[in-house]
């Protein structure tokens, strides 16, 4: 699914200054380029004069992006002078924090989010071994300052005055492990950490990453609940990264622009929970049954495929910090009062009977702004069926959720 909202990150880039041009030897995804009367002398990825061009075969949030990141120049812009020449200066005004940081999502996770101009700190809190993450990230040449907490007695602190909470914390899954699996040990983090959340910055984004989130994201709901700040329009389950998976088989199997895919996946963020709605492609293509039924599979089970090609190192931790870096960018763009940015998120919904539902939504400077009900509508058969099937799952594992967090007395 593209978010609507500005690509302020240039990932596997080439990157011209002026009448200058210095490329990177990377891959081209994406290709910013600014052209001016002069040179500028000194550069950090902030600025740049008149012409902004945007070329790419695949960005990091798709094709409304590069063409929000034009008017997000364009919008910004002022004359510096009497020549025809501007100087842009994007606000980094957002304070963010990664719980979790130092670990296998955590750390790229962190790289990513140093990289946006809207961020002014980023805070990253881990149990161990997040001084030298920090460190390391603090020589980066972006705006945002880095600070590092470590241990419970640092959490309250890392949390202050933060506007983006990001919760990547817990065991990653091992070959033969289920999602399921992770509940007893990533249920208790997430209910420690949200507890936190609640106490020192209640009105934050809160970006729930933690397997299973159909799971995760209910005990999260409770403890804010219990904690009497609970607010639908502010909890996320990040089920980005079956969207970006998604778009990628899609536009690998028909032989298209990554750019200009757009596919939105519904229901929750495990197996057969994870539904997408093929038939609702952008831009539209056609399908034979096998190729849907071969391409749903493998969306589902992409976790999976990594955990297994990893063989015991890890999970998805590289594609998963790429997909939850493109949420946290849509949402400081919705904070900073882009009014067309839109993402598919695992929220509280009444779009079905389940109280928590994956799907497309319109995001704003308070959250969710509305549930984007038509990508329900019109369903094929096999979509339809898929739909009714992955309700009883996602319904167990919402109430394992709420069973767990109700047994749960939260920390005074």
């Amino acid at each position: 699914m593209a978010a609507t909202s500005a690509a302020t990150f240039s990932v596997g880039s080439a990157i011209s200054f002026g009448p200058k041009v210095s490329q990177l030897p990377q891959s081209k995804p994406f290709v910013v380029r600014f052209n001016s009367l002069n040179p500028l002398t000194n550069f950090c990825g902030l600025k740049a004069s008149t012409l902004v061009n945007c070329e790419s075969e695949s960005s990091f949030l798709g094709k409304e992006s590069v063409m929000a990141l034009q008017g997000s120049f364009a919008s910004k812009a002022h004359r510096s002078s009497q020549r025809p020449q501007y100087h842009l200066n994007p606000q980094a005004s957002y304070k963010v924090a990664i719980l979790g940081a130092a670990g296998g999502i955590g750390q790229p996770l962190a790289l990513l989010i140093k990289m946006s101009p809207l961020v002014s700190a980023l805070h990253l809190y881990d149990i161990a071994n997040v001084k030298g993450v920090a460190a390391d990230l603090s020589h980066c040449n972006t705006p945002s300052q880095v600070l590092d907490f470590t241990g419970a007695s640092e959490l309250a602190d890392s949390l202050k005055g933060v506007n983006v909470v990001v919760i990547p914390a817990g065991v990653p899954r091992k070959p033969g492990m289920t999602r399921d699996d992770l509940f007893n040990i990533n249920a208790n983090i997430v209910k420690t950490l949200v507890e936190a959340v609640a106490d020192n910055c209640p009105d934050a984004f809160i970006h729930i990453i933690s397997n299973p989130v159909n799971s995760t994201v209910p005990i999260a709901a409770e403890v804010l609940k219990q904690k009497g700040v609970y607010n639908p329009k502010k909890l996320f389950g990040v089920s980005t990264l079956d969207v970006v998976r998604a778009n990628t088989f899609v536009a690998q199997k028909k032989n298209l622009k990554l750019i200009d895919v757009d596919v939105p996946v519904v229901g929750g963020h495990a197996g057969i929970t994870i539904l997408p709605l093929l038939s609702k492609t952008k831009p539209s293509v056609s399908f034979s049954d096998e190729e849907v039924q071969e391409l749903t599979v493998r969306i589902q089970n992409a976790g999976t495929e990594v955990v297994e090609a990893k063989a015991g190192a890890g999970s998805a931790t590289l594609s998963m910090a790429y997909a939850a870096a493109r949420f946290v960018e849509t949402s400081l763009r919705a904070l900073d009062g882009d009014d067309d940015v839109y993402e598919c998120t695992f929220v509280q919904s009444d779009l079905t009977e389940l109280p928590f539902f994956a799907s497309r939504v319109k995001l704003g400077r308070n959250g969710v702004e509305a549930l984007i009900s038509s990508d329900l509508q019109g369903l094929t058969e096999y979509e339809q069926k898929a739909l009714e099937a992955l309700k009883p799952e996602l319904k167990a594992s919402i109430e394992k959720g709420i069973a767990f967090a109700q047994k749960q007395p939260v920390a005074a």
